[in-house]
């Protein structure tokens, strides 16, 4: 008995060594070949050149449309994704699963399969798009195409977390209400919502981060017109072949939006756990 528990010992020595010594080495080279382009980006900003920058209007122009934009994005996300998320979670109907399909589809297409599609759909010649056109709506190369490729790009993520957060509140919770003689939606928008709160601000929020740094999707079906449709990542891409010093700027801007957003969603999805 004695010789078994030593045995054990010794195996759970050696799983302790392995996972602090050999796991932390083998996974070295990915981690530096994340973080080292990113360091080299952060070196190469012209950080004294920053509010000089920032005042030139095209710049400010790709900040403001892109943080506009994707907050109404997000917005959309919400309003439409809800509803999906829920029945994700809830519904056992064999049709949920395609449903589900077709909402991961945008996370593995290309970026620019997404503009493509859209253009199709929605440009002037396009399916509906012809349609549009004889009532007087143009989507095409404007803002609310922008806010489109982006909600195409970004929903899923919503969708996905609410979900989650909806399939882990207990039956027992929602049954009590009704008990108690709340309607559906009081049930929903009283107990619902506020159980599911984390999962759908987490959702939000890297929904927003997604949306902000769309390029693909958006170059091809809204265009990278100054002040009308360029948003970051776009202006990021003519400042790589103009002016270097305003890409490095905007990337650095984006970097931090991104780190940002993420050290938020761990923060919600730790307290989450706790």
């Amino acid at each position: 008995m004695q010789e078994n528990t030593e045995g054990i010992t010794s195996e759970a020595k050696f799983t302790q060594r392995f996972d602090r010594a050999f796991l932390p080495l083998l996974g070295l080279p990915l981690i530096l070949f994340i973080l080292l382009p990113l360091a080299a980006l952060l070196m190469k900003v012209p950080y004294q050149d920053i509010f000089k920058s920032i005042q030139d209007q095209q710049v400010r122009q790709a900040i403001q449309l892109s943080l506009v934009t994707s907050l109404f994005s997000v917005l959309v996300t919400i309003l439409f994704g809800t509803p999906v998320a829920y029945l994700l979670a809830r519904s056992r109907r064999r049709t949920v699963t395609l449903i589900d399909t077709i909402i991961d589809l945008p996370t593995i297409l290309p970026p620019a399969v997404a503009g493509v599609a859209l253009l199709i759909a929605f440009g002037r010649r396009g399916m509906f798009g012809a349609w549009l056109a004889d009532i007087g709506i143009t989507l095409p190369f404007t803002q609310a195409a922008v806010i489109m490729a982006q909600t195409f790009v970004a929903s899923p993520f919503y969708v996905k977390a609410a979900a989650i957060g909806f399939s882990g509140i207990r039956t027992e919770l929602l049954e009590a209400s009704a008990l108690d003689g709340a309607s559906r939606w009081q049930t929903f928008w009283h107990v619902t919502i506020p159980l599911a709160r984390r999962s759908i601000l987490s959702g939000a929020v890297m929904t927003w981060a997604r949306a902000l740094g769309e390029f693909g999707a958006t170059i091809i079906f809204a265009g990278n017109f100054p002040g009308r449709t360029q948003t970051m990542p776009l202006a990021i891409y003519v400042g790589f072949e103009i002016d270097l010093s305003t890409a490095l700027l905007l990337s650095f801007i984006l970097i931090c939006f991104s780190f940002l957003t993420l050290i938020a969603v761990k923060f919600v999805l730790h307290r989450n756990r706790d």
